[in-house]
């Protein structure tokens, strides 16, 4: 259960990662 909630986590993370430069950097995904 816990490497499922890292992994839960760790895709948290990455998706509000990728929001955040997708809102600051749009030029990026042109």
């Amino acid at each position: 259960m816990d490497g499922f909630l890292l992994l839960a986590l760790l895709a948290a993370v990455a998706l509000a990662g990728y929001l955040i430069v997708a809102l600051l950097k749009p030029e990026w995904f042109s």
